[in-house]
């Protein structure tokens, strides 16, 4: 019975994944893995995000599907378990890094 529980919910857990948005390619500049000391986002280009927060000695994570853009702002997750990440300053190369600001936080893309 556990077993048919489990593959029960790894089938949803993939259903929902697929319910997500590519990046368009107008956003393409988000798609990579972003870091910074306590931070980690990575974008891909089928639109899987996958989001790590450390406070202290609590931590956040979010792990799903695009939703799409609103301005440079872009939500992930299904329903009531989405999250809106508020992008301050959208992806730009500075000295030959990239760098956006998600939440306040400055993030490096990683190469």
């Amino acid at each position: 019975m556990l077993i048919r529980k489990s593959i029960l919910l790894l089938g949803l857990v993939a259903l929902l994944a697929a319910c997500g948005e590519p990046v368009p390619a107008a956003k393409a500049a988000y798609v990579g893995e972003w870091q910074a000391a306590n931070m980690y986002l990575s974008i891909s280009q089928d639109g899987s995000v996958a989001y790590k927060r450390v406070d202290g000695s609590t931590s956040k994570s979010v792990n799903g599907p695009l939703q799409g853009f609103q301005g440079d702002n872009f939500e992930v997750g299904i329903g009531p378990m989405s999250a809106t990440f508020v992008v301050s300053v959208p992806p730009r190369e500075v000295e030959g890094r990239w760098q956006m600001t998600v939440d306040g936080v400055v993030l490096t893309r990683q190469e």
